[in-house]
């Protein structure tokens, strides 16, 4: 093997190093969070979809969300959604029967509005169980995480923790 070829190698590991390093920067940056205000554009396209019930909506990326819940007593159904364009990116439906559960848009919103007064100002995922409990995980303004609590159908958080 010659100077030329070993000097060639070198360059072209540098150069994958070099482009791994950056699509890792990258993927980073676009941490799967949205803007709290954000929400309202991500339950209008939910609405549009057929959403009648959530059991959770999470960021997936700064420009598409996923989202859990019932189309109406008999559909359920899993979406990715593109925020942008509005397409469907994803889809799954399961027909179940009778057993509808999660959280109304005004529940979702008056859980975002505890979290917001709490100091959230963007979310990863929002969250019920079936005994009513929400959770929202997200970022402050300085980035720090945040996870607020609030039950369904009451206003204000029960519980929160910041890292």
């Amino acid at each position: 093997m010659n100077g030329g070829t070993t000097m060639k190698r070198k360059m072209i590991l540098i150069g994958s190093l070099a482009t791994l390093m950056l699509a890792g920067t990258t993927a980073q940056a676009d941490d799967g969070s949205l803007a709290s205000d954000r929400l309202d554009e991500v339950l209008d396209q939910a609405a549009s979809f057929g959403f009648q019930h959530y059991q959770e909506i999470e960021a997936k990326g700064r420009d598409s969300v996923e989202i859990e819940g019932w189309l109406d007593e008999e559909w359920q159904a899993d979406v990715r959604l593109s925020l942008e364009s509005g397409e469907t990116l994803e889809e799954e439906r399961k027909r179940r029967g009778g057993d509808a559960w999660g959280m109304s848009e005004d529940d979702v919103r008056m859980a975002m509005e505890a979290a917001m007064a709490e100091g959230l100002a963007e979310f990863d995922e929002i969250q019920v169980d079936r005994d009513g409990r929400i959770e929202i995980e997200g970022r402050d303004a300085d980035g720090r995480e945040i996870e607020v609590r609030s039950q369904q159908g009451e206003s204000g958080a029960t519980d929160v923790e910041r890292d």
